[in-house]
C-alpha cells in the first residue's frame, strides 16, 4: 500500500472495525512521526505501521513508532529477526509477511506474534515462487503451528475472507480494495486506471530485484523488454530509477509510472469511503458462512 494508505484511510478502517495500517514504505522519518500523531487524533482504535525492512531509513522509522507507541507493527521485505526484539521490547506486536515456507519458519524462529501468508494475486511486493493464495495458506498452515496466520493476496470480499479461513487462516488483511476507496492516498488518475484493470492486465516483474505485481503500460513494457534479453541487476536498476512508485501512484504519471495493484480489483468497479468497503465485506463474509452452514 505505498503512496497509498496515510492516516486518513488507517483511522477509517479501524473505526469502522478493522485494523488500519500506514504504510511507511512511502514516508520519510518527519512524514511517518506527522501520519501517526493524525492517526491518533483520528481515531481511538489500533492502528498499525507497515514497515517494509528494506528502506535506507529504517532505523529513523523504527525509534519514531517506538517513541510515537504505536502497538502493531506489520514488517516486510527483509530478515524479521532484524528488529522484532527492539519492537516487542517497546511492547509492539508484531507481525511479518512471507510468501513461502522457508520464511515462515524463519519469522516463527525470530518471534513474531502472527505472519502474514501473501499469494501471488497480490499487489506490490510478491513471492518469486508465484504460489497462490489457494495453495500458500494450507502449506503454511502445516509448517505454522504456534502463532496465528493471516491470509492475504487476492482478498477484496466477503467471500474470499471466508474462503481463507476455510483454508486454515486466522485473519485476513487486505490491500488492493482499499486503493479504492476515498480515503486512499492515491493519485485519482491511478484510482480510474486501476477501476479499469481486466484479467491479465496485471504482471509480476522484477523478480531478479524485488518482485512486483503491475499494471502493463510504458514503464513495464521497458522492464519486459529488458528481461526478456537477459539484462542484469545493474540495468534493471538504471531502467528502474528513482521515486518510480511515487510517480505512478502518488503523482499520477500512468504512462512512465510504477503501477502496482492486485488482480482482485479486476472485479472491482467502484471507489467507496473505506467504511462501507469494511461493513460490506464483513456482512458478506457473514451472510455466506450462514448459507453454507445450512448447505
Amino acid at each position: 500500500m505505498i503512496w497509498c494508505s496515510n492516516w486518513q484511510l488507517a483511522s477509517a478502517v479501524s473505526n469502522a472495525g478493522g485494523l488500519g495500517l500506514i504504510g511507511a514504505g512511502s514516508m520519510y522519518p518527519d512524514v511517518l512521526r506527522e501520519q501517526i500523531r493524525k492517526c491518533k487524533i483520528a481515531t481511538q482504535k489500533p492502528f498499525g505501521v507497515n514497515v517494509p525492512l528494506l528502506y535506507s531509513d529504517i532505523d529513523q522509522l523504527m525509534n519514531i513508532i517506538a517513541e510515537e507507541k504505536v502497538s502493531i507493527v506489520f514488517t516486510s521485505a527483509g530478515n524479521p529477526s532484524t528488529w522484532t526484539n527492539f519492537l516487542k521490547s517497546n511492547g509492539i506486536t508484531v507481525v511479518h509477511v512471507i510468501a513461502n515456507s522457508k520464511f515462515a519458519l524463519k519469522a516463527e524462529d525470530a518471534g513474531v506474534d502472527a505472519i502474514v501468508a501473501e499469494g501471488f494475486e497480490a499487489g506490490g511486493h510478491n513471492g518469486r515462487e508465484e504460489t497462490t493464495t489457494m495453495c500458500l495458506i494450507p502449506i503454511i498452515k502445516q509448517n505454522i503451528k504456534t502463532i496465528p496466520v493471516i491470509a492475504a493476496g487476492g482478498i477484496g470480499s466477503g467471500k474470499a475472507m471466508l474462503a481463507a479461513f476455510a483454508l486454515g487462516a486466522e485473519g485476513v488483511q487486505i490491500g488492493s480494495r482499499f486503493v479504492l476507496s476515498e480515503e486512499s492516498s492515491a493519485h485519482i488518475n491511478f484510482k480510474n486506471r486501476v477501476l479499469a484493470v481486466k484479467e491479465g492486465d496485471t504482471m509480476l516483474a522484477l523478480k531478479k530485484l524485488t518482485p512486483v505485481r503491475l499494471i502493463k503500460n510504458e514503464f513495464y513494457t521497458k522492464i519486459q523488454e529488458a528481461e526478456n534479453r537477459g539484462a542484469d541487476l545493474e540495468e534493471l536498476k538504471l531502467i528502474l530509477g528513482r521515486a518510480r512508485a511515487k510517480k505512478g501512484m502518488f503523482e499520477g504519471d500512468l504512462a512512465e509510472g510504477e503501477l502496482e495493484i492486485g488482480q482482485v480489483v479486476s472485479s472491482i468497479n467502484t471507489i467507496k469511503p473505506a467504511a462501507e468497503i469494511v461493513h460490506e465485506i464483513w456482512k458478506e463474509f457473514l451472510q455466506v458462512k450462514k448459507e453454507l452452514s445450512i448447505l
